[in-house]
């Protein structure tokens, strides 16, 4: 259970969800105006942090890995737009909070709609900014929001937070498969033609003939070479998918509320 006296540790720690997802970090913690108790806080949200989310602290519990809230992720991304971070939740805002995260305005909050519950002071608005119980002082003591304690008044501006975070965008696989197509090659092959060949005898005699006049043979064996094709399968080269990281310049904006501080001060006493 969240008491006020754990108030001061809220402030930047990470929320998660009741399964144990990370949510956010609180930004701002909004307390109930009779007790002090927390009832209310803000995480940023959204892409790198830029949205501001309500988020309920009844049944929250403060563990070593951060804030554990009583709802899950998708409910907190789904929250309404209400509120804005130097104003005080009003009755109908908080109801809508309610009905979103399907809890009733009661407990700690007080009940909806009565006078001096957790969106309502007692007293001008004013007054109650001042008191000790608005939750935009979770993070300094007793003074009004913007007051440093020293008569002084401090202006805020907010300031974009730019920065990345990694996201699938596709997937590319190899796949090998099997084509077939017809290739045609020359090979050089080479054949034994007969060729007669006439030698004269000049010597009067062939040597090794008996000078018998009859009939003989002779037989010569021809040969040719014919092709002869045959497959083997080898290795051609490697294809492996690597993948290059390329920057680009991306423009985002969005909108940033700045504080004006001006000056009323109808006796015209005030020297500029």
């Amino acid at each position: 259970m969240i008491t006020k006296d754990m108030t001061r540790d809220l402030i930047g720690r990470q929320a998660v969800d009741s399964h144990g997802e990370k949510v956010g970090k609180i930004g701002q913690v909004y307390l109930d105006e009779n007790d002090g108790t927390p009832t209310w806080a803000t995480v940023n949200t959204g892409l790198f942090g830029t949205k501001e989310s309500f988020v309920p602290l009844r049944n929250a519990d403060l563990r070593d890995s951060g804030v554990e809230l009583p709802v899950e992720k998708q409910q907190v991304k789904d929250c309404p737009h209400v509120g804005r971070s130097d104003e005080r939740l009003t009755g109908s805002e908080e109801d809508e909070l309610y009905r979103h995260y399907g809890t009733a305005a009661t407990g700690t909050a007080g009940t909806a709609g009565t006078a001096g519950d957790g969106r309502h002071a007692a007293g001008t608005a004013e007054a109650g900014r001042a008191g000790a119980g608005d939750g935009r002082s979770a993070g300094v003591s007793g003074d009004s929001p913007g007051m440093s304690g020293d008569d002084a008044m401090v202006r805020h501006e907010e300031r974009l937070r730019v920065g990345t975070e990694s996201e699938e965008t596709g997937r590319v696989a190899l796949r090998k498969y099997v084509v077939t197509e017809d290739e045609t090659v020359t090979v050089p092959v080479s054949r034994e033609e007969v060729r007669l060949e006439r030698e004269p005898i000049t010597d009067g005699a062939a040597a090794g003939s008996s000078g018998a006049i009859g009939e003989e043979e002779h037989e010569v064996t021809l040969h040719r070479e014919r092709p002869v094709v045959d497959k083997t399968t080898e290795a051609v080269e490697k294809v492996r998918l690597g993948t290059r990281t390329v920057t680009e310049d991306e423009t985002d904006s969005d909108t940033v509320r700045k504080e004006r501080i001006d000056v009323d001060d109808p006796s015209e006493n005030l020297e500029r």
